[in-house]
């Protein structure tokens, strides 16, 4: 580990130390368990991981944060939240995410007022400022803090850190919440929430690490790692994508001949370097 690392490392522990208490909002994916062990190694029992599970999380993130959290000994609640009862995110706006993380704090905000917990802090890192984040304002309004952004750590920082600490989560794929699936301006429900996350599933099942099932109706857009895309057309892998696919209820699959990007859903509509706070 570099000098300049430890010394990020010792401004994160120092962020954490004068804190009597606090809660981490906690997905379980490299950023906040990343947050969560290093708070929880520096101030031990006075903090406590939430996670608001819904019908937007994957599988396997409520499984992976119950998993990360017992790993590191840290105490943990879950509490449901159904974001499509949120006004307005249904619809699926372009603010959509603001509406989820403003309904994320204010679920930790009125914990923390029961528990007489002083503090809530996210996983926001430094690469984070350059994205289009409309959570961001939900964070400010909400006065939660980014201990990662505050400490200057990058993503590939926390990954390095994370993998000296023995955290599994430090080559994780990104995982944002099945919402992202979908087109802004396309309804969000239930059923397209499960062909989703089934969908992905099955990717995942194949050996594909890095996949998205992209909403569009009644077709299955495919976003794969371009390394990975030519087997997705060899007969047998074809074929199993196709039929479990479609009985999920999509009529038919394509695959984005481009691969994977993250966020390809905000391409042409809004600009990647704008961020909302």
């Amino acid at each position: 580990m570099s000098d300049t690392l430890h010394q990020k490392l010792d401004r994160l522990r120092g962020i954490f130390m004068p804190m009597k208490s606090l809660i981490v909002a906690f997905s379980g994916g490299v950023d906040s368990t990343f947050v969560l062990r290093v708070a929880h190694g520096t101030i031990g029992e006075r903090v406590l991981a939430l996670t608001t599970t819904s019908p937007t999380m994957p599988d396997e993130d409520r499984e992976s944060a119950i998993a990360m959290a017992q790993l590191i000994g840290a105490r943990h609640i879950l509490i449901e939240s159904n974001e499509l009862e949120v006004p307005g995110y249904a619809q699926n706006p372009l603010n959509r995410c603001y509406l989820c993380k403003h309904n994320l704090f204010t679920v930790c905000e009125a914990k923390a007022a029961e528990l007489e917990i002083d503090e809530i802090v996210d996983g926001l890192n430094l690469d984070d400022l350059h994205d289009y984040r409309p959570g961001m304002r939900a964070a400010s309004e909400k006065r939660v803090r980014h201990p990662l952004v505050e400490a200057e750590l990058t993503k590939a920082e926390i990954r390095e850190l994370s993998r000296e600490l023995g955290l599994p989560t430090w080559d994780r794929p990104a995982s944002p919440c099945l919402s992202s699936r979908f087109p802004y301006g396309t309804e969000i429900t239930r059923e397209g929430l499960r062909r989703v996350g089934e969908g992905e599933k099955v990717l995942h099942a194949l050996g594909f690490k890095v996949a998205r099932v992209r909403y569009h109706g009644d077709v299955a857009r495919l976003e794969l790692e371009q390394s990975e895309i030519a087997r997705a057309f060899e007969p047998a892998v074809r074929n199993k994508i196709d039929r479990e696919l479609k009985q999920l209820g999509f009529r038919f699959i394509a695959i984005d001949l481009r691969g994977f990007r993250s966020g390809s859903l905000n391409e042409g509509v809004v600009t990647p370097t704008v961020r909302e706070r």
